[in-house]
């Protein structure tokens, strides 16, 4: 059987100071998400504003993208079908500021 489900998904990009935020918001119907973005532009490249936009929106996107994965995991576990496990990475050297 066939589904089609839309998720509405707004995105809000402004730019301040040399700045470019981002927010993109996802409404599912039953949870709303919000991911944010950030570009700053390096004094000493030209101006472009687009690069900012882009590149603010792209990392509002991927930090919505890894909440969606995150619940999806989490309500994975709660039916019982854990995901594959994480490789946990060994820290060297100053690993009690990473904490």
């Amino acid at each position: 059987m066939a589904k089609s489900t839309q998720w509405p998904v707004r995105l809000i990009v402004t730019e301040e100071d040399g700045t470019t935020r981002a927010r993109v918001e996802l409404d599912t119907g039953t949870r709303s998400l919000t991911g944010h973005g950030r570009a700053r532009c390096n004094p000493e490249d030209p101006d472009v504003p687009v690069i900012g936009d882009e590149l603010a929106a792209g990392r509002a996107m991927k930090d919505l993208a890894g909440q969606l994965i995150r619940l999806a995991d989490h309500d994975l576990a709660g039916v019982g079908a854990a995901p594959p496990g994480h490789e946990r990475r060994t820290l060297y050297g100053w690993a009690d500021e990473l904490a």
